[in-house]
């Protein structure tokens, strides 16, 4: 109740849009109930001339005049194309209106939680897989979409289909109409019984193709260690394991829903059966005064009946395999932030680039501590190295300036102030990177190295690619600075990338200087080239850098 509940503020915007599409709907389903009409006509005033039926053909003579059968044959059946014509064109425009806001919805809820992955911080996604965070922005949005249009407006529409049908034929045979209702208790129980069951099922498939698409992101991700160790066999057996798991997931689900089918496919069907036995029986008797065309009335009306019935049935296993989606996507929209931003949070301005830790302790896990009691000031300018072997915490320890993490014990202070007293927006807008890892987005070159100043001009980009050694190797592709680089970059080679990424940091021009192993894939003579030049970019600057080899800070 809590997941339906949560998801009506994403059809708040969309009430009037709603409130046509509830309008028309009411329309359509009064037209659904005219359509057997003109067919009782036809039995009971043209075809059937036993005693009963004098007051059709009464009406039928004040209609048609003295008008031919088959003349009233064909407007009767003209009748019955206009009514459901109608019907059907009132409920296209009623469902477009339904899926519109169920589309604008789900492109609410999925902007919402990519915007809440954006802005969790390191230590969420470093205990997350990527892929499951991509499934649930693609896939299990898609479950709020389902709670409207499936949930929602089927529900609506079916109920009211459901009381309307059933008002109108407790007026014709309120005995029979009874009659008809009694399957209605054993269905609700079927309803409970197989949600529960639709529900857990629907959650642990969820799960599993979740699982699937991390194997497959990762291995083709990975496709060049993949060939290089020749373990193909090997990925294509991970692969089919999870997708095995997947399929018995799956193959759970339909056989509930296979047998749920059954089960409320053979009430329906009894209880269809016990309405014609007694109707047959109320037809024969003359002094019943139900004539045959009201049996087929009365049918025509029991399917409407049952229809929404059943669709409310199915409707309320979708619903249950939705709430599994949703509860994905809440979780994330529910998650704490580790590293918050203070209600009084201050921009900082401009940073002089003084940095100070004061017995700062940190680890990933509550029992083990990467760092602990570090203590230093770094000077406004000053250039520091951090020097040691992996696993040292050096990189750590770098990640905290940016506040992509908080200490857990200790602060960290730029100009005096509290990392956390200030918005990390202009903390970081002060802070430039080159990471171990250079990541690169699969657009052009020119964005890439504009990535962390967006209105750079054309010169700018050129002069920063050109103090990263990176000028020559872009004039030399294709299309220049204007040419794709790939996913992650896969068009340029390891040390290219890594230019790229000094680029993109002389381009931001920051007081502050974060480097984090700038060189490590390159050569020794561009080595060399490029740390020349950052030593010129460190002039004025207070840059920190992290590598394990000596010689890469060497006459700085």
């Amino acid at each position: 109740v809590n997941i339906y509940a949560r998801t009506l503020r994403y059809f708040r915007p969309f009430v009037a849009a709603t409130a046509g599409g509830i309008a028309l709907t009411l329309v359509s389903i009064g037209l659904n109930l005219l359509k057997p009409w003109p067919f009782k006509f036809i039995v009971d005033g043209v075809l059937d001339t036993s005693q009963g039926t004098a007051d059709v053909r009464a009406l039928l003579e004040k209609w048609f005049g003295d008008a031919s059968a088959p003349v009233v044959v064909f407007w009767l059946c003209a009748a019955m194309v206009v009514v459901s014509l109608l019907a059907g064109a009132v409920n296209l425009v009623s469902n477009f209106l339904f899926v519109r806001v169920g589309l604008e919805a789900l492109l609410k809820l999925r902007t919402e939680l990519y915007a809440a992955l954006q802005a969790l911080p390191l230590r969420f996604h470093d205990s997350r897989r990527s892929a499951d965070s991509s499934f649930r922005v693609a896939y299990d949005s898609q479950s709020i979409q389902t709670i409207y249009n499936k949930g929602f407006a089927t529900v609506f529409s079916s109920l009211v289909m459901l009381v309307a049908t059933f008002v109108v034929m407790f007026r014709m045979n309120w005995p029979l109409a009874l009659a008809s209702l009694a399957v209605l208790p054993p269905v609700v129980w079927a309803i409970r019984f197989y949600a529960v069951r639709v529900r857990k099922q629907s959650t642990a498939i969820r799960e599993r193709e979740s699982d699937l698409l991390t194997i497959a992101q990762e291995g083709l991700s990975q496709i060049r260690m993949v060939h290089a160790f020749g373990r193909e066999s090997f990925e294509v057996d991970q692969f089919r394991q999870r997708a095995s798991r997947s399929l018995e997931a799956n193959m759970r689900l339909n056989m509930t829903s296979v047998a749920s089918s059954l089960v409320v496919g053979t009430l329906m069907a009894a209880g269809t059966a016990v309405m014609y036995y007694t109707g047959s029986l109320q037809v024969m008797n003359p002094a019943a005064g139900f004539t045959l065309g009201d049996l087929l009335v009365f049918s025509s009306y029991l399917l409407m009946l049952y229809q929404p019935l059943e669709q409310l049935t199915y409707t309320a296993w979708a619903l249950e395999g939705a709430a599994a989606g949703a509860q994905r996507c809440f979780e994330v929209l529910d998650r704490n932030d580790d590293v918050p931003e203070a209600p009084d949070a201050q921009v900082l301005p401009q940073a002089a680039g003084r940095i100070v830790f004061e017995h700062v302790g940190f680890g990933y896990s509550a029992d083990r501590l990467v760092l602990e009691d570090i203590d230093f000031a770094i000077e406004p300018g000053q250039a520091v190295a951090f020097v040691g072997g992996t696993g040292a915490g050096k990189s750590t320890l770098l990640s905290l300036v940016p506040r992509f993490y908080d200490p857990v014990r200790g602060r960290v202070l730029v100009d005096g102030q509290d990392l956390r007293s200030l918005t990390k927006k202009s903390l970081r807008a002060q802070i430039g990177m080159v990471l171990q890892d250079t990541l690169l987005f699969s657009t052009t070159v020119r964005e890439n190295i504009a990535y962390g100043k967006p209105g750079a001009t054309f010169a700018e980009i050129e002069e920063a690619a050109r103090k990263a050694q990176a000028l020559d190797f872009i004039n030399a592709m294709p299309q220049g600075f204007d040419s794709p680089v790939g996913e992650r970059g896969g068009h340029l080679s390891v040390g290219q990338r890594q230019r790229i990424g000094i680029a993109r940091a002389f381009l931001k021009n920051a007081p502050i200087l974060l480097l984090d192993e700038p060189t490590s894939a390159l050569d020794p003579s561009t080595e060399h080239a490029i740390m020349e030049t950052i030593g010129e970019l460190m002039r004025g600057r207070t840059t920190l850098i992290i590598t394990h080899r000596l010689t890469t800070v060497h006459g700085l």
